[in-house]
């Protein structure tokens, strides 16, 4: 339970006292056009019915918790990725549900604030058969009591997957750059620290590592910002390191 060691007393008590909201209604469905598939790197953006949302500063006006640093992140990472690696990626990122079968075409996936991730069925059985195909999910941005719908909700695609916490000797952190993940902060909370947590197939961590998550963490944030001055230079280029290394474990995993 090292997750749980890393969260303050006082978010501790939050969790007891503050209890859940729910939500009165669907969020609405929302406009995106995707790049079809043409053999190209597409960083591919998970999409999934949150547990809350509301108005929000993105670009349809909407929080949906998954669309957060959507699209600066992705676009900003893209060129980081072509300038420094052989890969040639689309510009542009794909968004796409858990069950549609397009997934299957592409080796990584993303997703964002997992607090508030909800999965049916169909979408739970759907990842599931990604990852165990080869895919390579990357979860991301969240913090402190998140944890607990995080865990749950990835129970229902890996039943019997072990998280695992990641130290900076795993190959993830070496694939292309060097990487000390010792090394962030958290844009924007200072008080939590960042921890990597990953399953492995068969539960065995000498074999491929099919989930990592970046707890604690939002590297997606250090993208969006890292052309407005918000973040500390230093630590926006090991956040794209970190994530050029996550694309090339997965291309080569």
């Amino acid at each position: 339970m090292g997750w749980l060691r890393r969260m303050p007393a006082l978010t501790l008590v939050l969790l007891v006292v503050l209890p859940v909201a729910a939500d009165v209604a669907l969020p609405p469905g929302v406009k995106y056009k995707n790049t079809p598939y043409n053999g190209l790197f597409t960083f591919v953006r998970a999409r999934f019915t949150p547990t809350r949302w509301g108005p929000g500063n993105y670009i349809w006006g909407l929080d949906l918790k998954w669309n957060h640093d959507y699209p600066r992140a992705e676009n900003h990472f893209m060129k980081i990725l072509k300038e420094t690696t052989a890969l040639v990626p689309n510009s542009d990122g794909n968004i796409l549900a858990l069950d549609d079968p397009e997934l299957f075409r592409y080796p990584m996936l993303y997703l964002c604030e997992p607090g508030f991730w909800t999965l049916t069925e169909k979408e739970a059985q759907s990842l599931r058969d990604y990852l165990k195909k080869g895919g390579f999910l990357i979860v991301d941005d969240f913090i402190a009591q998140h944890w607990y719908n995080f865990a749950d909700q990835i129970r229902k695609v890996l039943p019997d997957g072990r998280l695992v916490e990641l130290d900076a000797a795993h190959p993830v952190f070496d694939s292309f750059f060097k990487v000390d993940p010792s090394v962030f902060n958290h844009p924007n909370f200072s008080y939590v620290t960042p921890v990597y947590y990953g399953i492995f197939e068969d539960n065995d961590p000498t074999k491929r590592l099919m989930v990592v998550a970046n707890y604690n963490h939002d590297i997606g944030e250090y993208w969006e910002w890292s052309d407005e001055g918000f973040m500390p230079i230093e630590l926006s280029n090991e956040a794209y390191k970190l994530g050029v290394n996550y694309v090339m474990y997965a291309m080569t995993h």
